[in-house]
C-alpha cells in the first residue's frame, strides 16, 4: 500500500463512543468474539453482553423505525409483517406497541348528534369475545370515547358514563335497536334505527380495514388483552389525529 493510500485509510476511520445498551456506562471490557466473527463487549457495571456496532446494524436501534412500525399496525399489516419488512424483530414490534400511551379526549364539548355501536373483536381465541362500545362523530370522523367489555347493559351503560364523565354533551344520540342502549340512554333525545347509524357503521368497516386483528377472517389476532386495547388505542389516535408518528403525553 503507498503513502497515499495509507492517508486516505487513516482518513475514512470512524471513531465510535461506545456506551451499555442499558446503564449507558462507558465503564466496558471486550468479552470474546461470536461465532459469526463480530466482536462482544461487557459492562463492567451491570454485566449486560452487547455487539460493539448493534446500534449500526440493527435497524430496531434507529430513530425512525417506531414510527414506521406504528404507522404499519394502522394500515393493516400484521406484526409478522412488519418485522420482516423493516427488519426488526418480533420482540421489537410488541415493545413499540406496549410503549404505546394514549388516553382519548374528546375535541369538543358539544355535539350535534352522536352515534352509538358495538364491535366484536377477540382476544386469543374466538370464543373469547371483547366488545368495544363506543361513540362515533359522523360529521367530524371522530371517535368521542368507548369502553371495552361484554355485550351486555353494563357496558352500554359504561359508556353513557364515560360520556358523562368527559363532560360530553349532545342535543340526540343515534343507535341501533338494541335494548341495552335503548334502556343505558333512556333519558336522552334518541334516534333509533339503521337508517340513524350509517356513519358509524362505515367507520366500523373501515376499522376492519385499517387493523389486522379487526378483519373478520384473519391469522392476525392478540394474545395479550393490553396489546389488544394498546393497537386499538393507537388506531383511534390514528382516525382521531391523522397520524402516529409522534405523541407528547
Amino acid at each position: 500500500m503507498t503513502a497515499e493510500a495509507d492517508v486516505i485509510f487513516e482518513v475514512m476511520k470512524t471513531q465510535i463512543e461506545l456506551n451499555c445498551p442499558d446503564c449507558h456506562s462507558t465503564s466496558l471490557k471486550k468479552n470474546g468474539k461470536k461465532s459469526y466473527g463480530k466482536q462482544n463487549y461487557q459492562c463492567k457495571d451491570c454485566k449486560r453482553q452487547f455487539i460493539g456496532d448493534h446500534a449500526l446494524s440493527y435497524q430496531g436501534c434507529h430513530s425512525t423505525v417506531e414510527s414506521r412500525i406504528r404507522l404499519m399496525l394502522v394500515r393493516g399489516c400484521g406484526i409478522r409483517d412488519i418485522a420482516e419488512t423493516t427488519s426488526v424483530s418480533i420482540g421489537k414490534v410488541l415493545s413499540t406497541i406496549q410503549g404505546w400511551a394514549y388516553q382519548l379526549e374528546p375535541k369538543h364539548q358539544y355535539y350535534q348528534r352522536l352515534e352509538v355501536d358495538e364491535f366484536w373483536t377477540y382476544v386469543g381465541k374466538k370464543k373469547r369475545k371483547v366488545w368495544l362500545i363506543y361513540a362515533y362523530d359522523r360529521h367530524t370522523g371522530e371517535i368521542v370515547a368507548y369502553v371495552w367489555g361484554k355485550r351486555d347493559l353494563k357496558t352500554a351503560k359504561k359508556l353513557r358514563e364515560r360520556l358523562k364523565r368527559l363532560k360530553v354533551s349532545y342535543e340526540s344520540i343515534a343507535m341501533d335497536n338494541w335494548d341495552s342502549f335503548i334502556t343505558a340512554f333512556k333519558a336522552d333525545n334518541k334516534r333509533i334505527g339503521k337508517q340513524h347509524t350509517v356513519g358509524i357503521e362505515g367507520n366500523n368497516c373501515r376499522i376492519r380495514q385499517r387493523l389486522r386483528r379487526a378483519f373478520r377472517k384473519t391469522c392476525g389476532f392478540s394474545k395479550k388483552l393490553d396489546n389488544h386495547f394498546k393497537t386499538f388505542d393507537m388506531l383511534f389516535f390514528y382516525i382521531n389525529d391523522g397520524h402516529v408518528h409522534q405523541h407528547t403525553f
